[in-house]
């Protein structure tokens, strides 16, 4: 049984058609999502983070509102860019977010995405050292990150405020969400190394590598990697992993005017951020064909989280509609089943 949520990257244009014209439309049709997702029986809701671009960006207002009015689905981030943050106050909004939902996040931290900022996180005060990468930055941002989520000391007591010495762990902490940390990986490498820090995977519509193969046989080498590396480093548990794909059920002659000829999509080879990468196709057409392409996804079928990337301009309208054909039409043959129809003895996978 997998857990299926939605990714919504927050994009909002004040264009003919948008649904979603200013950044508070974005924000306050995410929260409206996720009550509707719920609702659905979906397991996740899930906002991707960009920075210096008309999407969603600072994620912890918008957790907690979503938090605010849901009860059980899962709130995540695919993926927030740790370039850009400071890893203490972080641990301190992510904890306050986890505790306002019962201990309900999923956060997927990254590298990043190329972006439209020239040297973004520097502008954010954020400089790797020299002879260090920006992916270097970003997993000691991420290090120090889980460390402090996890309750680690991370600042000398003054004596004379404590009668003591030693140190102090940020507050407050959430019990259990150092455990509940992702990596974005866009590489078999990555996704290795992921598994060998003890982080769950999160993997995109992309890779950025190419070897030839099909789409969903190299991101299901990535999984293949992961689960090893996550095995030989000795973790306990069982790893989750999560593919986002764009997956667009046609009922309606409006599903077909902005989806029919996404019928016929294939995988793409381009470059990406100075090399090859190779994105995965679009999932588009009658319910019962997408469905019987999904379950020939070798990707899908081995990662336990499906994220589907929604065309969140659209508004809350069709994007409701759309999840629900997806949860009535598409994910059971997956092997899924909603929310409020499993029995304790049928958990979904965690």
């Amino acid at each position: 049984m997998k857990n299926i949520g939605f990714l919504n990257f927050g994009n909002w244009r004040s264009a003919r058609g948008s649904q979603v014209r200013t950044g508070a439309d974005a924000l306050l049709q995410t929260v409206e999502l996720a009550v509707a997702a719920e609702e659905l029986g979906l397991d996740g809701a899930f906002i991707r983070v960009h920075h210096f671009a008309p999407q969603l960006s600072s994620p912890w207002p918008l957790l907690a509102a979503m938090a605010a009015r849901t009860s059980r689905i899962e709130l995540g981030t695919g993926v927030i860019d740790m370039r850009y943050e400071e890893p203490l106050a972080m641990a301190e909004l992510a904890a306050s977010t986890d505790l306002i939902s019962g201990g309900r996040l999923q956060l997927g931290v990254s590298r990043g995405s190329p972006e439209p900022a020239l040297r973004g996180a520097e502008a954010f005060g954020h400089v790797a050292p020299e002879g260090r990468s920006d992916a270097d930055l970003a997993r000691d941002h991420t290090r120090r990150f889980r460390a402090a989520v996890a309750g680690a000391g991370v600042a000398p007591m003054d004596a004379r405020m404590t009668g003591r010495e030693g140190l102090l762990s940020v507050q407050p902490q959430a019990p259990g969400l150092a455990d509940r940390i992702w990596w974005g990986a866009g590489t078999r490498a990555t996704a290795r190394w992921a598994g060998e820090q003890g982080m769950h995977l999160m993997s995109s519509t992309l890779l950025t590598e190419d070897t030839g193969v099909p789409f969903d046989q190299l991101q299901a080498e990535q999984i293949a990697g992961f689960r090893e590396a996550w095995a030989q480093a000795g973790w306990s548990g069982t790893p989750r992993t999560s593919v986002s794909r764009s997956v667009m059920p046609i009922t309606t002659d409006l599903d077909r005017m902005y989806f029919g000829g996404d019928v016929d999509s294939t995988d793409q080879v381009g470059f990406l951020d100075g090399g090859l990468a190779r994105f995965g196709r679009h999932y588009a057409g009658e319910p019962d064909a997408v469905a019987e392409q999904l379950a020939r996804d070798v990707a899908v079928q081995e990662a336990d989280t499906l994220l589907l990337t929604i065309p969140n301009m659209l508004g809350v309208e069709y994007n409701t509609r759309l999840l629900a054909t997806v949860a009535e039409h598409v994910a059971p043959a997956l092997g899924w089943t909603p929310a409020h129809r499993r029995t304790e003895q049928e958990p979904a996978t965690v």
